[in-house]
């Protein structure tokens, strides 16, 4: 009834949905100017930031908008939303720049700054030249989930450390966060062919399952027996973790969230047991069941990431490390909220697709044509990629005498060079076209993530910084 209606009144949804959002980021642009004026600052970092989530969120709201509605108010909207968000968010780098007195190049914190930006950026460039119209409804999730993890992030200024002091820095670092921003293009370019291509809508929810499981999997490897899960301590007086021993937070066990993390991983596995069952099968019925599933999944995944928030957000919770009580805090575990928020915004993703997928042919470009702006987005990318490389290896070596240290940064950045490698040898001297060169760059784009996210959080190196 809920799809008829939309379908029956798409002008009246359309202004609603633009009202909405207009309302929605005045209240909380209001509310932002109202507690800084208290504080009496008003033009910081951190307001800036907080103006360029608003907008970002706003953006990914009306691509998605477009996508179920179809009207065209909204990607005009989504599009001038993104560009104050950018200039948000160029002001909070600018800021930032300022106050370090170096360029944002030097943390996790300040490579998410520069890569959001440049990910913005990109996509009003794709959507103005290519008139890729629909592109943001990737992208522009992926910069609101990077927001979300810098305010979660340690945002403390300090000095340089001397291996960071050199104009290579810049050079290293701008290479990687223009191409890992072409490849987040690339990566959604490459699914907007695959829906063009009619690859069947029951293989994107078998992907978005088995990526969410694979997810929860991630986090439950701190569970324990008994149903908690272990999580960095906070001390909210210095903002910071508190350390067992150099380099190594002391973790806390809160009771439950393990094994409520281990009921949405169970969740999420039935769609994707279903969907298997159905293609044996060859039912459309039990496919049915499989998207029915999933839906319960959500509400799941939702009810978790309150839970989660609210557990950490208070109480106190022991520690094997330590006799005591400790406090803890969501930004004592960054990389699991943003985790639980990709997850709520793949699973939105499929909805979309799933209700409204003849619309979004209609208003994708043809396949032929995503096809080769996925190749040309990968080969701005790769040369990106080779000077990372390039750079990195030569300033290595001056500063610590040996231009590779097979560093766990190096060997993933490596292994995300040798992928797109084999994409464009595959491409040109194979002539491998659709399905297998989406498939590649999708590919491509995972290992980005695990190279600039997974690293960090699972393999600290000499790029522990970053």
């Amino acid at each position: 009834m809920m799809r008829t209606r939309i379908e029956s009144h798409p002008a009246t949804v359309g202004n609603n949905l633009n009202l909405l959002v207009t309302l929605g980021c005045a209240v909380l642009l209001g509310t932002a100017v109202l507690a800084s004026v208290g504080r009496g600052k008003l033009f910081n970092q951190q307001n800036l930031l907080y103006v360029a989530l608003v907008f970002y969120a706003a953006a990914a709201v009306l691509y998605l908008g477009f996508g179920i509605a179809g009207r065209e108010s909204h990607v005009h909207f989504a599009w001038l939303a993104t560009g104050v968000g950018l200039l948000a968010n160029t002001l909070a780098a600018a800021n930032r720049w300022y106050i370090a007195g170096h360029p944002p190049f030097s943390s996790l914190y300040e490579t998410l700054l520069t890569f959001t930006l440049t990910l913005a950026a990109l996509t009003l460039v794709v959507e103005l030249r290519y008139g890729m119209r629909l592109v943001g409804t990737v992208t522009m999730p992926l910069a609101v989930l990077s927001v979300i993890l810098m305010e979660l992030l340690p945002a403390d200024v300090h000095p340089l450390a001397p291996a960071l002091q050199s104009t290579w820095l810049h050079v290293h670092v701008t290479m990687a966060m223009l191409a890992y921003a072409a490849c987040a293009v690339s990566f959604a370019l490459a699914l907007m062919f695959l829906i063009q291509d009619r690859v069947p809508t029951g293989t994107f929810l078998a992907w978005c399952s088995a990526m969410l499981v694979v997810l929860y999997a991630g986090i439950l490897i701190r569970a324990d027996a008994a149903g908690g899960l272990a999580v960095a301590a906070w001390d909210p007086s210095e903002g910071r973790e508190i350390l067992f021993a150099k380099h190594t937070p002391l973790l806390v066990i809160i009771p439950g969230l393990g094994a409520v993390a281990l009921l949405v991983l169970a969740a999420l596995s039935v769609p994707l047991a279903l969907y298997a069952f159905a293609r044996w099968k060859r039912s459309d019925r039990i496919q049915e069941w499989a998207n029915e599933a999933f839906f319960i999944a959500i509400f799941f995944q939702l009810v978790t990431a309150v839970v989660f928030m609210q557990r950490l957000r208070g109480g106190e919770y022991p520690s094997r490390q330590a006799p005591g009580l400790f406090t803890t805090s969501p930004a004592a575990s960054p990389f699991i909220i943003a985790g639980l928020f990709a997850g709520l915004a793949v699973s939105l993703l499929y909805v979309m697709l799933a209700w409204r997928r003849p619309v979004l042919e209609r208003l994708f470009p043809a396949a032929d044509r995503l096809d080769r702006l996925t190749y040309k987005t990968i080969s701005i990318a790769f040369p990106l990629l080779t000077l990372m490389i390039a750079t990195g290896a030569y300033w290595a070596n001056r500063t610590w005498g040996a231009y590779w240290s097979w560093d766990p940064k190096e060997t993933w950045a490596l292994i995300t060079w040798l992928t797109y490698v084999a994409y464009l040898h595959m491409r040109i001297a194979r002539g491998w076209r659709g399905r297998r060169a989406a498939y590649f760059a999708i590919i491509g784009f995972a290992v980005v993530v695990f190279t600039f996210f997974g690293v960090t959080y699972l393999l600290p190196g000499l790029h522990s910084y970053a």
